[in-house]
């Protein structure tokens, strides 16, 4: 992360812009290519969020089932209306994922309701057009791309805080960028988010991808939101962004494998999350 930032202040561009670059050189594409693959992208992350409150599936594993839509539906008592509609994106897009309706992973499908609904929340804050959305997403994926290559994002070798800490991670730092933060902001910016995820585990019920998944997605959105605020303010992680990635790595390697995916432990291995497993192996 700090070579990434020290290319960006020396170039004098964002992280976005670098990544953009970084794309164009690597892929051969020309740069309207990978800007307008990257709108694609966006496209069908606005999609998911749509289709998971207005037209709510039944997940696979039926545990949940429109979430997102009654969110969306729900007169705010202690958020604002654009946290709550925020909150709402990101379960109908996990809601989508989970009924097998086509999401785009970022960086994964358990966490892909993260970073749609958190820049959908800070382009209506900010009321910056799409172009700024569309860099935010170059941000966020060279933020994942950091910490694939220095740890992992696979909730089988990191826990939860692999998957959904990295999206919540690489929301804030795209949220940074698009509100107008430096460098070394975005930096700090992924950093809180990423350390205040440390050590959460991976612990599907009955084995299906939607709880605690779904609901964490509508949780973690808003914690990339209040990291990216709290960097735009000027204030840092006292541990450095590589130093965060590092020990969730070194977090993520001394976790106990039933919390890493496996659906042994935590919740699900309460009562109610054994009975789901103990249905569907009776139906396999």
């Amino acid at each position: 992360m700090a070579d990434l930032i020290e290319l960006s202040e020396s170039d004098g561009v964002g992280i976005g812009e670098v990544a953009i670059r970084y794309e164009v050189q690597h892929s051969g594409f020309p740069r309207e290519t990978v800007l307008e693959t990257m709108r694609t992208r966006w496209n069908f992350m606005v999609q998911s969020m749509c289709e998971g409150i207005e037209s709510p599936q039944e997940t696979m594993g039926g545990l949940s089932r429109g979430a997102g839509e009654t969110l969306a539906a729900h007169r705010p008592a202690l958020l604002d209306e654009t946290t709550v509609q925020q909150m709402a994106r990101a379960l109908a897009v996990n809601e989508c994922s989970a009924a097998m309706k086509r999401i785009v992973a970022a960086p994964t499908a358990g966490s892909s309701g993260i970073l749609p609904s958190a820049l959908w929340g800070g382009q209506q804050r900010l009321g910056v057009p799409d172009d700024a959305v569309i860099n935010g997403l170059f941000v966020a994926g060279a933020i994942g791309m950091v910490v694939a290559n220095n740890a992992t994002i696979s909730g089988a070798k990191g826990g939860c805080m692999a998957e959904v800490g990295v999206s919540t991670c690489m929301a804030a730092a795209a949220l940074v960028e698009m509100a107008g933060g430096t460098p070394r902001q975005v930096g700090h910016g992924m950093a809180i988010a990423l350390k205040n995820t440390l050590g959460l585990v991976c612990d599907p019920i009955g084995g299906y991808v939607e709880v605690p998944c779904i609901k964490r997605n509508a949780v973690y959105t808003v914690h990339a939101t209040v990291a990216a605020e709290l960097a735009l303010a000027g204030i840092e992680s006292f541990v450095p962004p590589d130093q965060v990635v590092a020990a969730m790595k070194d977090i993520g390697d001394s976790m106990p494998r039933k919390l890493k995916e496996t659906s042994l432990g935590g919740l699900a291995a309460t009562q109610v999350g054994l009975e789901v497993m103990s249905r569907r192996k009776s139906v396999s």
